[in-house]
């Protein structure tokens, strides 16, 4: 996907872009009407029984301005439960019944369609839907067709993913000048269905400067030369693994041998969890006051637990100046303690944390209800108050720098909701640290390829259910080594991929 095609704009720099379009004459509306008419035909080809659910502004002009468009192609109903609100709404009203176009009012009154378009509400619903549009939701759910959304799905947040009571689901939703965040997090992959951007030709000149974009990866960085050890690789340290917690630490070694890292310790607080019996590469120790080097990356947190020596332990490794990750119970540390925040934001380099939402709302001070109400406001504010970049594990992951810009992850599914997969995230992160990449590109690049595994694991099982955390390496690993080898252009025995 080409980086415009990334790109992720907020509600307010939205607004400010259709304003200047206008200004400069161009007609948006007229595009985004002849744009959805297009992909019409290419996708659900005539003759069929088209229905268009019209709200009373601006969406429902673009579906009005489609619905025109096919009236000779297709049998076109438009159902409009309130008439329109705008002057660019009325307008492709009146074209719409100068063509000989009919518009209902009652729903039950109309034949059942083939298709569905749903144009009730477009980017700017930011209210609960009160009880008519709830039932009107419900009648439109029942109708037994599939459904092409108009920019959001009626009923979701374009900008937090949230349902607003409710929403109607979409076999396809078609984001009309540029994508919106609510599509990919929250409650929005379970609502979007397919996502495709139609771009409406918008001169470059008019383009906002983005202040987001969906996750793509940059793992062409770690191809390898052949003239290498395991010291080209950096060494990455796991302190967590406490008395019945030793399976985190593992998991996150595991997952930084698997990723990469030239060699592993595991510094566990349990002193009988002496040696991995799968991969007995990992070292493991107890981590003592001289152990950790000045260029070794530090993963704290897996197993760690939240004793008076977790704590110790914290508080020495935030003076550690290489690469630090925190995950796990070292967030929940962190956020019952302002001087160990205050060390944290002290730090010459950024630390990445993962929290998931229940963690994220500690480090806050809120319920995780908030942080899930709007999650990219969220990791934002993680970011900003503590310095660091911050990764919201959860539907459509979001990972945020202190200065606002954010990456939004479209991959993932429920394959992943299973224990330990947190921690295999930390080991990923600090295995591509531990490979020099910079905190951003690691992080981003982990969630990548994390939730690319539980997406290769959807398809080839057929589901989302019994994917194990340790299970879940092998195809990371793979997904790596297929991204690297296609990037190599040149036979790679003859000329190193670099």
């Amino acid at each position: 996907m080409p980086a415009n095609e990334r790109a992720l704009i907020d509600a307010a720099a939205l607004r400010q872009w259709e304003q200047q379009a206008a200004q400069a004459g161009l007609d948006l509306m007229a595009r985004a009407g002849a744009a959805i008419a297009q992909w019409l035909r290419q996708h659900y080809p005539p003759p069929r029984r088209l229905l268009f659910a019209a709200g009373s502004g601006n969406n429902g002009g673009d579906a009005l301005i489609a619905a025109r468009l096919l009236l000779t192609d297709y049998t076109v109903g438009v159902w409009q439960p309130q008439p329109p609100a705008t002057a660019a709404a009325q307008a492709a009203e009146q074209q719409y019944l100068a063509a000989g176009g009919r518009l209902d009012t009652e729903l039950a009154q109309l034949p059942p369609p083939a298709l569905l378009i749903d144009g009730l509400f477009g980017a700017g619903l930011n209210r609960p839907l009160d009880a008519g549009w709830l039932a009107h939701i419900a009648a439109l759910d029942a109708l037994p067709c599939p459904r092409v959304a108009l920019d959001v799905p009626s009923g979701l947040n374009a900008w937090s993913g949230c349902v607003q009571g409710a929403a109607l689901p979409a076999e396809h939703t078609l984001a009309l000048l540029c994508h919106k965040p609510g599509l990919f997090t929250a409650d929005g992959r379970d609502y979007s269905g397919n996502i495709e951007l139609l771009p409406l030709d918008c001169p470059p000149a008019l383009v906002p400067a983005p202040q987001g974009e969906l996750l793509a990866a940059n793992l062409a960085p770690l191809r390898r030369r052949h003239n290498s050890n395991k010291g080209s690789f950096g060494c990455v340290s796991i302190i967590g693994g406490c008395a019945g917690m030793g399976g985190a630490a593992l998991l996150a070694g595991r997952a930084a041998l698997a990723l990469g890292a030239g060699k592993v310790r595991i510094h566990s607080l349990d002193a009988r969890l002496a040696l991995d019996p799968l991969w007995p590469e990992l070292m493991i120790a107890p981590l003592g006051s001289s152990s950790l080097a000045a260029d070794e990356v530090v993963a704290i947190g897996p197993g760690l637990g939240q004793s008076p020596q977790a704590h110790r332990i914290l508080a020495g490794v935030l003076a550690h100046p290489g690469a630090l990750l925190l995950d796990a119970d070292a967030l929940n540390l962190l956020a019952g303690d302002q001087a160990l925040q205050q060390q944290l934001r002290q730090r010459p380099r950024p630390a990445v944390i993962t929290p998931h939402p229940a963690e994220a709302a500690r480090l806050l001070g809120c319920s995780t209800a908030t942080v899930q109400q709007d999650r990219l406001a969220a990791v934002r504010r993680l970011a900003a108050n503590l310095g660091v970049i911050a990764v919201l594990k959860g539907a459509g992951s979001l990972l945020c720098g202190p200065d606002g810009y954010y990456r939004l992850c479209t991959g993932g599914n429920a394959a992943l909701a299973s224990a330990g997969q947190g921690d295999i995230l930390s080991g990923s992160i600090a295995a591509l640290l531990a490979q020099g990449q910079d905190e951003t590109s690691a992080a981003g690049n982990a969630v990548w390829l994390h939730a690319s595994a539980g997406d290769r694991y959807l398809a080839d099982a057929g589901g989302p259910i019994g994917l194990r955390a340790s299970s879940t390496l092998p195809l990371m690993q793979e997904l790596l080594n297929q991204q690297l080898a296609a990037t190599d252009h040149d036979h790679p025995h003859r000329k190193p991929p670099f």
